[in-house]
């Protein structure tokens, strides 16, 4: 958990900042980061970052473009040196709130204007992997945005302390769900963190729609309400979700012993999504969803400790990748997709 000290710290960046930019991972767990830190400063414009794993140099002409005098940096695991160039270039002091492992040293040593807040590189009993939107809410306080602090914790498969106080409030959206994935994939509050996910695999200006959407959203019951403001993020959630049930259909022909292993292309990229929920339906296996795209294929992995899985197969096949213990993803060659699935099996049955 991020310290009260670096909580104050970042109430004080976000405090002295005019006309900030915050750059948000293109998932739900990003999405309400932002969310709610706009919503407790009242100003500034948020970008979903679509590239991966990191933040791409391209993006820094945003800043540029929107005049910003701040940015945010928020649930992105990595940065590139391009990004964190240009950005120190235009004078601009650099936040950056994450829950990721993931070492950032060189920053640190390169850049006096950067300011890292990440909870799993703080020391003793303060060390932890918290989702960004529960850091963010943690730092803004607000009780009328507990229902978006919900949201984007169970989609980041975190069931946080105050989700009792959630379910006082709003019972008709929880149930009686126990662990983070009852809640993601059996509730109300569930399908609304899962709507957004796939809302944000709009078009830029539906997604900067669904942005202003939530700003201005009083509660969970107007999420599925129908009116114009929301009517582009209802459509493409509709739309996607039809897809998505197919191709869990599809992926239940591919269960094997101890592995699930599931390849598909197209144009919609939801490997997370898709594993998570294989996953939670096949208890016990390990899960690899990967999706082909050209000469590239991203993999979303589930499962007791795949993280030092992952790190034993990328010693046998170029790629890379990174994640939280039981959670990872994975950029490789399409054409190792083969002998990726070969040392994955090698490493799980040893």
């Amino acid at each position: 958990m991020l310290t009260e000290k670096q909580l104050q710290e970042v109430r004080g960046h976000l405090e002295g900042a005019k006309n900030p930019v915050f750059y948000f991972d293109n998932d739900t767990d990003g999405l309400c980061s932002y969310v709610l830190l706009r919503r407790f400063l009242g100003r500034g414009k948020g970008v979903a970052v679509r590239s991966f794993p990191g933040l791409d140099g391209g993006y820094a002409r945003k800043a540029k473009e929107l005049n910003a005098d701040y940015v945010f940096v928020l649930d992105k695991p990595v940065l590139s040196k391009e990004f964190v160039d240009q950005i120190d270039g235009l004078g601009l002091p650099l936040v950056w709130i994450d829950h990721h492992d993931v070492p950032r040293e060189e920053f640190e040593k390169d850049f006096k204007n950067i300011f890292i807040f990440n909870p799993a590189r703080n020391a003793g009993k303060e060390r932890s992997e918290e989702p960004t939107t529960y850091l963010s809410y943690r730092v803004t306080g607000r009780k009328e945005d507990l229902w978006l602090a919900v949201v984007g914790c169970i989609a980041d498969h975190f069931l946080p302390e105050f989700v009792d106080e959630f379910r006082e409030h709003y019972p008709e959206f929880w149930g009686e769900a126990k662990e983070p994935f009852d809640a993601y994939f059996s509730t109300e509050i569930g399908r609304i963190a899962m709507a957004l996910n796939f809302g944000l695999k709009d078009s830029v200006t539906h997604v900067v729609q669904l942005q202003n959407f939530l700003v201005s959203c009083k509660g969970p019951s107007e999420v599925f309400a129908e009116g114009s403001s929301n009517y582009s993020f209802r459509k493409k959630y509709l739309d996607v979700r039809k897809k998505y049930e197919q191709l869990i259909e599809r992926a239940k022909n591919f269960v094997g012993e101890d592995i699930l292993f599931f390849e598909y292309g197209g144009e919609l990229s939801i490997s997370s999504d898709l594993a998570n929920e294989l996953f939670y339906r096949n208890g016990g296996k390990y899960v690899v969803v990967a999706y082909r795209k050209g000469d590239v294929s991203n993999l979303s992995l589930r499962g007791k400790n795949v993280k030092k899985i992952l790190e034993k197969v990328l010693k046998k096949v170029d790629g890379s990748g990174g994640g939280h213990d039981d959670a990872v993803g994975a950029r490789i060659r399409a054409s190792d997709l083969g002998r990726f699935r070969e040392a994955f099996g090698e490493v799980i049955r040893k």
